[in-house]
């Protein structure tokens, strides 16, 4: 038996790279969740109401148990600005007079190789002084919004009927792929008449919006430059 080896041109190899780049990254943690199956009630014809004929009449289309589907209208928007400035200035001086010993001062002369203005007619005067200034300001600006829509599953019915729910939600356009994903807890209260719920009644919220391809690639900034920014550059 023959073992033949196909080795792939650099070209090809990119094209095989940029091929798989391109297919959406599915989230296991936010799959969509199957409903329970309800098990079959016995027919009997010989009552007048029949299960397997019924028509409800009061019932709506609100989730309520596993696996039904709600829609979260997508409504973030955060604003924030905080602005410091600092100012701290030190200043020291210390003087020291020449001491007197035995009733009178100590005078003398050094050797002329020290670096000294004068090295004649010298005492133990000392002076030291410092002065250190340092003034720091910094502003910062939040702003982001969210809108738009997403439909999600229920994953889980809580005893006090409060609802988790999670969902993921994949659009690719040209080169690239957008991800939305949604997780929290809802009220059964908070729902309207259309299945919808806002996604600021959502308790214990994780939404994130990413992407990927080559036009999230062109937005990320290089190592070396997050070397330059980073705490680990000293200047």
């Amino acid at each position: 038996m023959k073992l033949r080896y196909k080795i792939l041109t650099p070209l090809a190899l990119v094209a095989v790279v940029g091929c798989a780049n391109d297919t959406p990254k599915r989230d296991p943690a936010y799959a969509a969740t199957r409903p329970v199956a309800v098990p079959q009630v016995e027919r009997n014809d010989g009552a007048i109401f029949n299960t397997a004929t019924n028509i409800s009449l009061f019932e709506d289309y609100r989730a309520r148990r596993v696996g039904d589907i709600l829609t979260v209208r997508l409504e973030e928007r955060t604003l924030g600005e905080k602005e410091s400035e600092t100012t701290v200035r030190k200043q020291n001086n210390s003087n020291i007079d020449n001491p007197t010993v035995f009733g009178t001062q100590p005078q003398f002369s050094l050797p002329n190789q020290l670096p000294l203005a004068d090295t004649s007619n010298n005492n133990l005067a000392f002076g030291v002084s410092s002065s250190h200034n340092f003034r720091g300001q910094g502003d910062s600006d939040l702003s982001n919004r969210l809108v738009g829509d997403i439909s999600v599953s229920v994953v889980e019915v809580l005893p006090n009927g409060n609802m988790i729910i999670r969902g993921e939600k994949i659009v690719t356009i040209n080169q690239g792929n957008e991800y939305i994903r949604l997780s929290g807890i809802v009220s059964p209260r908070d729902i309207d008449g259309s299945n919808t719920i806002s996604s600021i009644r959502i308790a214990d919220a994780q939404i994130s919006y990413t992407g990927d391809g080559a036009t999230n690639d062109a937005n990320v900034m290089g190592w070396l430059s997050r070397f330059f920014v980073s705490a680990l550059m000293p200047f």
